[in-house]
This record gives structure tokens, C-alpha cells and sequence, in this order.
């Protein structure tokens, strides 16, 4: 199974860097995505080891996103509770249209081996 997710979005606040429990660092993101005729979608973004050039990203920021969705449980408040967002390999500026244009050709890459990958197992067929 393949997770492959693209973006390309504003950006609705300033890159936040986290520091987490286990001493690693991520930027937390909000990208908003809108569609015409359509209210604006809204994905929350994390990306794991960001260079230190990722704090510098700021508000209406046009960005392309590649990565993953992954959703995680954990506690808070006396309860489990989840949120699903997306987990970025890359963000890269919009406007750097060499840069976004590689990360989707990175991706599609991704995609096709593993499509190569899932025809090569054997099928099992039902009844």
C-alpha cells in the first residue's frame, strides 16, 4: 500500500519548531488549501528534521507539501483522544518551481515502484 499525499497551500501562521519528550525536533504547520467555488481546506502539518531554514516560513506563504497522512493516539485530559495530520518529507517554497517540481517527481517515483512492486506479488483470488 502506497501513502502518498501532495499539497499545495497558504500557509494560515508562522512555523512553529517543537521541541518533543524524546529530545527530537519538528516544525508544525498549518497549510490552507482552497478549491474554487469551494470553502478552504485546512491540513495540519508536521515535518520531522526540518532544515533550520523551515522556521523562517511565515504567514500567506505559498507552499508544496509531499509527504505522508498518519493519524495518532494519545492521552490527554484523563482520555485518548487522535489527530490525523499530514507528515512532510519536503516543503518546499511554490514559487521555487524547480525544487516542488523535483519533490512530485520524487513522489510519482515512489508511487510507480511500488505499483511495479504490488504486480510482481501474487494475487490471491477470492471464492
Amino acid at each position: 500500500m502506497t501513502n502518498v499525499v501532495v499539497l499545495r497551500g497558504r500557509l494560515t501562521r508562522p512555523a512553529a519548531l517543537r521541541l518533543l519528550p524524546s529530545g527530537d525536533q519538528l516544525v508544525a504547520l498549518e497549510v490552507s488549501i482552497r478549491r474554487e467555488g469551494e470553502r478552504a481546506d485546512t491540513a495540519p502539518v508536521v515535518w520531522p528534521d526540518a532544515p533550520a531554514a523551515a522556521s523562517a516560513l511565515d504567514v500567506d506563504q505559498e507552499v508544496v507539501v509531499v509527504g505522508r497522512v498518519r493519524r495518532r493516539f494519545f492521552r490527554a485530559g484523563g482520555s485518548t483522544q487522535s489527530r490525523t495530520e499530514v507528515v512532510a518529507d519536503v516543503v518546499v517554497p511554490a514559487n521555487q518551481n524547480r525544487r516542488a517540481k523535483a519533490a512530485l517527481a520524487r513522489a510519482l517515483a515512489r508511487l510507480e515502484q511500488e505499483e511495479q512492486q504490488g504486480s510482481a506479488a501474487p494475487r490471491v483470488r477470492a471464492g
